[in-house]
């Protein structure tokens, strides 16, 4: 990273690229309001990341608080950087319909122009992102979908592997897995996409955000095998007001998540019908989520006899992960229907992934991988240009084939995220590893990876 680095400075006018523009008449300019609403969007999906932190902090053993908030929090620090060296180019240059070029490197040529900077490549009409905010503005947007998706694998193989395994996996999982998977859905000319691809509908980021961290969580916590403690001896949360908070702050920030992914904040036609994408989406993503946690606490008041804070917070998190595709395509009612069915699904996805033995510590898989796959199918089943003319049709509206093209993303993105995250691990193992010893497993990774603890030990569950 430091070579890389030097490189770009010794490259001074590459980097004068990306603010120098040359004078031309009148150029476009930026609408304020759609870039204010983007700018707030971005700082709230990245929230979503401290979010996530105190979310699967409190699931974990006290001893642990510190490293668990870690493995979310550094991804702020690695991907801030990495976005802008190379991962935006990687996703979204035009490039080949699997990953993108390399001439947006350094941000080489993404400045603050609104249109014309996809200028040259298929399809020609497409000509920007984002046409009323700065380019730079949609990079950093991007760049907070970058930081939080590899903070969910976390959930999987915490309390258990090394924070330089972790830092060096996420670093190489971001550049090989998410990048690829981002082009192929969102970037112009990718594979699956709306931009000259097969037309899949992924909002805000069921395959590319969801799926691919939980399949690639369920995959490490499979490579990486159970913590010691597992299955006999686990610890319950430490901390439930943690799980509440997290929860919150990632209900709250979702509104950036989805919401932003409309890229604007006006208002447009579909026929003679007005819309409001941003609108439709915001509505929708509470909707979802507001059903998914009523139907958790209603699955476990049934079948468990008591609602739990816990369960609550879980459900609310499927809902979010399931409406999260089809925010920007469905009606509201069609969202309280995405929200319950991810929710039911994801319920028993959880009692199943337990019978099955493997330790996905904090049920990253069937979460957001189960979750993510449900509200991809039922994009494809729900979605209408009724709400939003830059979709498609879905089943519901006679598009059968919608469906089919779903389940090619959706097996696509398993794929990719199994695979490269599979080779990814196995590099590192044999390389830095993966694990920490066994006596510091048990004397908790605060003080042997970071050299501090989360609380005083007088509270702590320091083992005797």
């Amino acid at each position: 990273m430091i070579g890389a680095i030097t490189l770009l400075f010794l490259g001074g006018p590459l980097m004068g690229n990306a603010f120098a523009q040359t004078p031309t008449a009148a150029p476009p300019t930026a609408d304020t309001g759609d870039t204010a609403f983007m700018l707030i969007s971005a700082a709230l999906v990245l929230l979503m990341t401290p979010g996530l932190a105190f979310f699967y902090g409190g699931f974990v053993r006290s001893r642990n608080i510190l490293n668990t908030l870690m493995m979310s929090f550094v991804l702020m620090a690695i991907v801030g950087v990495t976005w802008i060296l190379w991962g935006y180019s990687l996703a979204f240059a035009p490039g080949l319909p699997f990953i993108g070029g390399l001439q947006w490197l350094g941000l080489n040529g993404v400045g603050l122009e609104v249109t014309d900077y996809l200028k040259g490549s298929n399809p020609a009409e497409v000509v920007s992102y984002a046409a009323t905010i700065p380019h730079q503005a949609y990079m950093i947007y991007q760049a907070m979908f970058a930081i939080i998706t590899p903070a969910l694998i976390s959930g999987a193989i915490v309390e258990r592997i090394s924070f330089r395994a972790y830092a060096l996996f996420v670093l190489l999982w971001s550049t090989f897995v998410y990048a690829p998977l981002a082009h192929m859905v969102w970037a112009k000319g990718g594979f699956l996409g709306l931009y000259g691809g097969l037309n899949a509908l992924d909002f805000a980021g069921g395959t590319v955000v969801h799926i691919s961290s939980g399949v690639s969580a369920l995959v490490a916590a499979i490579v990486l095998g159970p913590r010691k403690t597992h299955p006999d001896r686990l610890s319950p949360p430490h901390n439930v007001p943690f799980i509440l908070l997290g929860a919150g702050l990632l209900w709250f920030g979702w509104f950036g998540f989805n919401a932003g992914s409309a890229l604007s904040a006006a208002s447009g036609t579909s026929g003679n019908v007005v819309t409001n994408v941003a609108t439709t989406a915001f509505v929708a993503t509470n909707t979802a989520t507001a059903a998914a946690a009523l139907m958790w606490l209603i699955l476990e008041s049934v079948l468990r006899g008591k609602p739990t804070a816990v369960g609550a917070a879980t459900g609310a998190v499927a809902g979010l992960v399931g409406v999260t595709p089809a925010a920007g395509f469905v009606t509201p009612l069609a969202a309280i229907l995405v929200g319950g069915i991810t929710s039911f699904v994801c319920f028993y996805a959880v009692s199943y992934k337990h019978k099955l033995q493997i330790d996905d510590a904090l049920d990253t898989y069937p979460v957001h991988g189960v979750g993510g796959t449900v509200g991809a199918i039922l994009t494809g089943i729900f979605a209408t240009t009724q709400v939003n003319s830059a979709g498609q049709e879905g089943v519901l509206r006679g598009n059968f084939g919608q469906l089919g093209i779903q389940l090619i993303a959706i097996i696509v993105a398993y794929v990719i995220a199994a695979i490269g995250t599979w080779i990814i691990l196995k590099i590192l193992d044999a390389t830095v590893g993966l694990r920490v010893k066994e006596e510091q497993e048990v004397q908790g990774l605060d003080i042997n990876e970071h050299g501090e603890e989360g609380y005083n030990s007088e509270f702590g569950d320091r083992p005797t």
